[in-house]
């Protein structure tokens, strides 16, 4: 009984991390350890953070203690001081590169967290067409960007700043994926960021990007990718491979089939044309070994949940891969939590 009650206590508690962890992101703790050279004393720490008053410094302490419990940053209590240090994890939180910094500070949102507060409420509801998010906040999230700048800025810089972060490592890591192909139209791909990627890794490839045309009008000028304004539920321009990056976790299984074949017509007259969807496959290569990428996508779908939107595992993506009339399709699950799907006509 014991072990049960601990196992409780121990997921009841479990948001205290997750908010530990934005205290540190809004105090800027991981840029303040990287500016003493990796590594930093409290007084150091304290140093580079603006704003804390005398009295806060043992709190800031205990706060320390809690995230290099959890990995986040490392500790050497060797010396008079505690030394605090960068972990692989807390290295993504500085730099301009892979800084993964904005899209958790969204995740981490009082608008995000506070949609979960009356769940159980949402599942005793009427009516269907009330999202949790919509609950909380009285509009749809698409609304809610539109209308509020702040929410929309922090939500516009986490987009970015996941996607630059995952697209980096698909163009080194799964650059077989782009090999014998010639053009690319990347559906739904907003401003580009994801399909400049591809065009810099793959210079030979011919590179396009299909959304709404008032996304486009705002799309860079200074690029080699060509812009298209459209609608994916009516038609998209054909291209040797069709790329669709997390964004079918938005819709239901009507509307992804409706895009599926679209993309299947774009790319079936074209010689190894190719749709490849980068999104979650929940299951996918699961192990021992990687239970934490499991138990995150199960998370991050009951996020979707809050926003109508869902992940899928293995069979749900061949029932609306299927449903399109693609005749087969290859899962390479080697991005964490993320997969490469392709799918061939």
């Amino acid at each position: 009984m014991l072990d049960a009650h601990l196992q409780l206590s121990h997921h009841t508690l479990a948001y205290v991390k997750s908010l530990a962890l934005k205290a540190a992101l809004d105090l800027r703790v991981p840029d303040a350890i990287h500016l003493h050279g990796g590594s930093a004393t409290l007084p150091q720490i304290v140093s580079e953070v603006t704003l804390l008053h005398p009295s806060k410094i043992p709190c800031l302490r205990r706060l320390m203690r809690a995230l290099t419990l959890a990995g986040v940053f490392s500790v050497d209590d060797g010396g008079d001081e505690p030394v605090y240090g960068l972990t692989p994890a807390s290295r993504l939180l500085i730099g301009s590169e892979m800084n993964v910094t904005p899209f958790l500070t969204l995740m981490l949102d009082t608008a995000f967290v506070s949609s979960f507060f009356d769940l159980g409420e949402w599942f005793r509801h009427e009516s269907p067409d009330t999202s949790p998010w919509k609950m909380a906040h009285g509009r749809d999230i698409w609304d809610q960007t539109d209308d509020d700048a702040r929410f929309g800025k922090l939500f516009g810089d986490g987009m970015v700043a996941n996607s630059n972060f995952l697209m980096g490592i698909v163009v080194k890591e799964c650059s077989s994926v782009f090999q014998g192909i010639s053009s690319l139209v990347d559906v739904g791909g907003g401003l580009g960021g994801a399909t400049q990627t591809i065009a810099k890794a793959f210079p030979h490839v011919e590179c396009s990007v299909l959304d709404l045309p008032h996304v486009v009008a705002r799309a860079p000028t200074n690029t080699n990718v060509k812009y298209v304004g459209g609608d994916m539920f009516e038609s998209i321009p054909s291209a040797n491979a069709v790329f669709i990056k997390s964004i079918l976790h938005d819709w239901g299984d009507a509307e992804c089939v409706k895009i599926l074949k679209n993309c299947k017509k774009a790319v079936a007259s074209q010689a190894g044309g190719k749709v490849i969807i980068l999104d979650m496959v929940v299951g996918a290569g699961s192990s021992d070994k990687n239970q934490h990428a499991v138990e995150t996508q199960v998370w991050f779908d009951l996020v979707m949940m809050t926003i109508t939107g869902a992940e899928r595992d293995e069979m749900e993506w061949k029932k609306i891969i299927f449903e399109a009339g693609f005749s087969h399709y290859k899962i390479t699950a080697v991005l964490g939590v993320k997969s490469i799907i392709e799918a061939y006509p």
